[in-house]
């Protein structure tokens, strides 16, 4: 049960996002789009330093009937430090240890993700569609894994799906996928969806999905919502941390 629930936090990190027009041809506007897509982060990035918001995670066992619902305050500090302060806690306290809290404790880890970044490094980037949503102009990449060398297998994290960029800023509007490397031999499947919302030319994370078919405990599902975003909201540093996961993983 601890692994599983380890492996969801993971898979739900790395995602550290309908109907779809015709396929078309990336070759030139595609690397274009994937250059714009690349400053568009950088700029997210950013911006998220020295911001707080509000996080609904509910987490999920439907074989076992269990699940457990943490509301949390989530702050990034200048630096790109995250930490988490407790609102309260309801729900089977398995589920608040074995998956919310290790999920938790994973992302305030900092974990070296450099390798499974989203990244023409790590990625084939190709311009599967454009459309239109709402009075936004969307473009679809699909994205396809990399491996390191021909004789080499994937980094566990690296997954094939979609993603979807505003068209005008290149910022992320969706990601979704599934890994092509399962990270356990208890672990038969990992997806996720991650969503975000445009909030003056930014991307900032809206909504997480992500859900693990394992061969212990059937599927394990974890949502999150993130609303209230406040930028430069705290005054936190690296060495001045809102709280540790030890007191998130501890609430009543």
């Amino acid at each position: 049960m601890r692994g599983c629930a380890s492996i969801l936090g993971w898979g739900l990190i790395i995602a550290s996002v309908p109907a779809f027009a015709s396929s078309l041809d990336a070759d030139d506007v595609g690397t274009d789009i994937v250059t714009k897509y690349l400053n568009a982060t950088k700029t997210q990035q950013q911006a998220l330093r020295g911001a707080r918001m509000e996080v609904d995670i509910v987490a999920r066992l439907p074989k076992l009937e269990k699940q457990g619902r943490l509301k949390a305050l989530r702050f990034v500090s200048r630096l790109g430090k995250i930490t988490y302060k407790a609102l309260g806690f309801s729900g089977d306290n398995t589920v608040k240890q074995d998956v919310i809290a290790r999920y938790l404790s994973l992302e305030t880890g900092g974990h070296d993700t450099s390798a499974i970044e989203v990244t023409p490094a790590n990625y084939r980037f190709r311009l599967k569609a454009r459309m239109t949503q709402g009075d936004r102009l969307v473009d679809v990449l699909q994205l396809d894994p990399k491996k390191k060398h021909w004789w080499s297998s994937y980094k566990v994290g690296l997954f094939k799906g979609e993603l979807w960029l505003d068209a005008d800023t290149g910022m992320p509007i969706r990601v979704s996928g599934e890994w092509v490397k399962s990270p356990s031999v208890f672990v038969k499947k990992v997806e996720f969806v991650q969503e975000f919302e445009l909030r003056d030319g930014v991307s900032l994370p809206s909504h997480l999905e992500s859900t693990v078919d394992t061969r212990i405990v059937g599927r394990a599902e974890l949502s999150i919502n993130f609303t209230n975003f406040t930028p430069e909201g705290s005054e936190q540093d690296e060495d001045e941390p809102i709280s540790q996961v030890e007191e998130v993983s501890t609430t009543p």
